[in-house]
């Protein structure tokens, strides 16, 4: 099993990146709903927390307090295409130093949150709009499980 002292400070700086950045990426899909999805991601975050124990790498993503600089980024597109290229950096990295299950392991849980960021503002009488099913699967693209 790895986790963050099998890592480099930047390393593992890319692999606790990566899961607020897919929320945010789905966050900017669409307008409306930011307080909903900023909450639906803590929610992801304190759940993934409680089921501790199966996966040390998760155990110890989990316990990082979620993040992203907003700040950097001028557009959600920018966001979009910067976070898509740090997803895929953090899964090459994992593949190259994790298990298999840890990998998969952090595949689903980046996916989960951004589902659930999405469904947590109904938008045009839908749970999840095209606009962020667009996103989730740009996300789930990015991360090698399509």
């Amino acid at each position: 099993m790895s986790g963050k002292a099998d890592f480099t400070e930047q390393e593992w700086a890319l692999v606790v990146e990566g899961p607020p950045l897919a929320g945010m990426i789905v966050v900017t899909a669409q307008s409306g709903g930011t307080f909903r999805e900023s909450m639906a991601m803590a929610k992801a975050y304190g759940e993934a927390h409680k089921q501790s124990g199966q996966s040390q790498l998760l155990d110890e993503l989990v316990a990082a307090k979620p993040k992203v600089d907003r700040k950097g980024f001028h557009t959600p597109e920018e966001l979009k295409q910067h976070g898509l290229e740090r997803l895929r950096e953090a899964v090459a990295l994992l593949e190259g130093k994790g298990a298999p299950e840890e990998v998969a392991d952090y595949r689903r849980f980046v996916l989960a949150l951004a589902e659930r960021v999405a469904a947590a503002h109904r938008e045009d009488g839908v749970d999840v709009s095209p606009a962020e099913q667009a996103a989730i699967d740009e996300i789930a693209s990015a991360l090698g499980a399509t």
